[in-house]
């Protein structure tokens, strides 16, 4: 047995003799990869604000790159063929606005081999948003029924999408008694969860929750189905500008889309001096600017829809204090018609006309 035992330790320390120098040739060294040709200096992500110059660094190893590239998002930022030692950069990296964007050392080898080193810059904003608080001026009866998901006035008059299953549908309301118009009234089927609203060229666009669907109609003397449009992810507000359908999805992102196609020409990131802003929810567009109800929260967001910046926040919570019914359900809902702001709540029994006022310290 331990003739065995000692022709067993022989054969494990050979194999050990044979194998060290092949260890000891390629360490491992955790977060290091030692193949790569070129590397950012930085270890981490970027975060900077807005309107700053980013300074950006990287190490070239190997005598055998051709080229180096630093692509900010789609925008090629800096060429350098046959790098040698080390670069550096400076740029503004604001144009886009805020947001996450991706940066990437692109590096090819004269042997045609490619590598890519990714980083996130993470733009906040540059500017501690306003302090509002909304006031009510008037006091309107609301459907306590009424789910509320968009809010919006076309033409003088008043329009509402609700959500919930079984129960989503859009409809043209009184404003002044409450009342759903069962002549401008279009129920979705049970299996759509209705949201956000917006109204262009006589044209409703209803958003569903998780079906991946707009749905659209013709609004002349009744709602009339027209169409449907697909989209990926959830939908939840709706707004525009005249010229686009801007959608939110419960994120930070904003979509501006096509309104002939619902193909998105461009995105925003929502973002205060703190980072971003999330789980947004039913919009409206007044005077420039986006006003987005944050989900959960007695909060409405006004926002910069070229930057995303977070310009200002306004405390509601006055209104969700006398506006919510027995369901306790939350602030959604913002509608503007002829310089008047009004705003509700999913199954509120109030609608109020608001005034905007400073937030007293």
């Amino acid at each position: 047995m331990k003739k065995y035992l000692i022709i067993g330790l022989l054969l494990v320390a050979a194999a050990a003799f044979v194998l060290a120098p092949l260890f000891r040739s390629n360490p491992v060294v955790p977060g290091v990869e030692t193949e790569a040709p070129a590397k950012f200096t930085f270890q981490e992500n970027l975060i900077t604000k807005y309107g700053d110059n980013i300074t950006i660094e990287a190490d070239i190893f190997s005598d055998d790159v051709q080229k180096i590239e630093v692509v900010y998002d789609d925008t090629v930022l800096y060429v350098k063929d046959n790098p040698k030692g080390k670069i550096s950069l400076s740029f503004d990296g604001t144009y886009r606005g805020v947001g996450s964007r991706n940066l990437d050392l692109l590096v090819t080898m004269r042997d045609g081999k490619s590598y890519i080193d990714n980083r996130i810059v993470r733009v906040v904003s540059n500017m501690e948003p306003e302090r509002l608080v909304a006031k009510i001026v008037k006091t309107y009866p609301h459907e306590s029924t009424s789910f509320t998901q968009g809010l919006e006035f076309y033409k003088g008059k008043l329009f509402e999408s609700t959500g919930q299953y079984g129960r989503s549908f859009v409809a043209q309301v009184d404003l002044t008694t409450g009342k759903i118009n069962p002549n401008l009234k279009m129920g979705l089927d049970a299996t759509h969860f209705g949201e956000g609203i917006t109204i262009l060229n006589d044209v409703i666009y209803q958003l569903t929750w998780q079906n991946q669907k707009c749905i659209t109609y013709d609004l002349k003397d009744a709602i009339v189905p027209k169409g449907e449009f697909a989209y990926k992810g959830e939908g939840w507000g709706l707004t525009n500008d005249g010229m686009h359908i801007i959608m939110s999805n419960g994120t930070e992102q904003i979509h501006f889309r096509n309104p002939d196609t619902f193909i998105t020409e461009r995105t925003i990131e929502v973002y205060d001096n703190n980072g971003p802003r999330p789980a947004l929810n039913e919009l409206e567009y007044i005077n420039g600017k986006i006003y987005a109800n944050v989900w959960q929260s007695s909060n409405i967001l006004v926002i910069d829809p070229l930057t995303g910046m977070v310009e200002q926040i306004i405390d509601c919570s006055e209104l969700v204090k006398e506006g919510q019914g027995l369901d306790r359900e939350v602030l959604n809902g913002i509608a503007y018609n002829e310089g008047k702001i009004y705003m509700t709540g999913k199954d509120w029994i109030s609608l109020f006309e608001v005034r905007l006022e400073p937030l007293l310290p």
